[in-house]
């Protein structure tokens, strides 16, 4: 059967697996759940030294090693390890799949199961249930307690990430010491589920779609996901940065007037978007797509609490790290100002920094040190704070 899905080769991920399942908000209850994840150093005696990393869209959970199906370095290897922010030597960290993810734990790839959990032998495909950021947390909580801890240090996470840090201090503010919710927003805009309804048509009107079956046939809708997949990146990067990358330059001595079909690549920023978009299609499934998209989109924080954000946080003993950057235009800084004042009318205790990059909305994932210090700051108060 997977070797029909997969428009990469299977691998055996290290995997928690909960024989009674998960209850969705949706109102449908999946079991077994499956939750895929990598830990970095080690837990102490007193297990108060966790660090929960969520991940954001195509994240996955290889956050500080080689991802196994890229052999590419892990995506935040730039703040993990000894001596680093997410310093190794003296937290435990855990980065897990979310649950709708592609990468081992529940989703629609994996096996479709019956209300009694029994296999069906076929991939859930289109039938996958909606789930929400809060389903994915408390999948993570499920795998958290099984990893015998009862209240994390920390939760980190930028961008998509960065919605499950606020869930996680939301939903359960007892279980979370800090969050530190990076380049997010406490719902998603009408801009970004637009943008996210464009890459889902393009899945839609690939050919090889077969209406979400595509695995019958062996296909990959790779065109339509591809193109998903250029149109995000642009999302992810400013306008600063794409003219430092790339500005008008053209490919080699091309000449843009000359014998040229529309499908040939004319200037660099044309090549670049399109190998972003065909690496993509190697590691992620398209169904996964569509499906943690809207979870993203479905986020609303507010509205899960009468509409108050505020509310969401009212009488919570969670330290916050709040981080934004100037020149993302995804998650702007209005929108982590937005955490803020919700947070300090619900008297919380909150840090905010606006780290001016150019950079757009993957500055979170690259060498900004001035974020890094700050980040790393954080931590290391909360850990001190519980003699960690």
């Amino acid at each position: 059967m997977s070797a029909h899905i997969a428009p990469f080769p299977q691998v055996d991920h290290q995997r928690a697996v909960f024989p009674e399942g998960l209850a969705l908000d949706c109102g449908i209850s999946i079991a077994p759940l499956a939750v895929a994840y990598r830990t970095y150093g080690r837990l102490n005696a007193a297990g108060s030294n966790a660090v929960l990393v969520c991940h954001a869209l195509t994240g996955d959970q290889y956050v500080a090693e080689t991802q196994p199906l890229t052999g590419k370095p892990g995506w935040w290897g730039t703040i993990i390890g000894p001596g680093k922010p997410l310093d190794t030597d003296r937290y435990f960290l855990i980065c897990a799949n979310v649950l709708g993810g592609c990468m081992g734990s529940t989703g629609p790839r994996e096996e479709m199961t019956d209300a009694e959990g029994r296999g069906l032998g076929r991939p859930w495909g289109t039938d996958f249930p909606n789930i929400t950021i809060r389903d994915m947390v408390r999948a993570q909580k499920r795998l958290v307690e099984h990893l015998g801890i009862e209240r994390l240090l920390a939760v980190v996470g930028g961008s998509m990430g960065g919605m499950q840090a606020l869930e996680w201090a939301a939903t359960y503010p007892d279980a979370v010491y800090a969050a530190a919710p990076i380049a997010t927003a406490p719902h998603h805009s009408a801009q970004n589920i637009a943008f996210h309804e464009v890459g889902r048509a393009a899945i839609h009107a690939d050919p090889d779609w077969k209406g979400g079956r595509y695995w019958e046939e062996g296909r990959v809708p790779a065109q339509g996901l591809s193109v998903a997949r250029m149109v995000a990146h642009i999302t992810y990067l400013s306008e600063q940065a794409l003219g430092r990358k790339f500005g008008r330059r053209l490919r080699g001595d091309t000449n843009p007037l000359g014998a040229l079909t529309f499908l040939e690549d004319v200037f660099e920023v044309e090549s670049y978007l399109r190998h972003q978009g065909s690496t993509f299609v190697r590691r992620f499934d398209a169904n996964s797509y569509l499906t943690i998209t809207r979870a993203m989109d479905y986020f609303d924080l507010a509205a899960e609490h009468g509409g108050d954000l505020s509310a969401a946080f009212r009488g919570t003993r969670t330290r916050f790290f709040v981080a934004s950057f100037s020149s993302d235009w995804l998650f702007p800084t209005a929108e982590s100002r937005a955490i803020v004042r919700a947070l300090n009318a619900a008297a919380a205790n909150v840090s905010f920094v606006e780290i001016t990059s150019d950079k757009g909305h993957d500055a979170f994932l690259l060498d900004e040190p001035d974020f890094h210090r700050a980040l790393g700051g954080f931590l290391a108060g909360c850990a001190d704070r519980l003699g960690v």
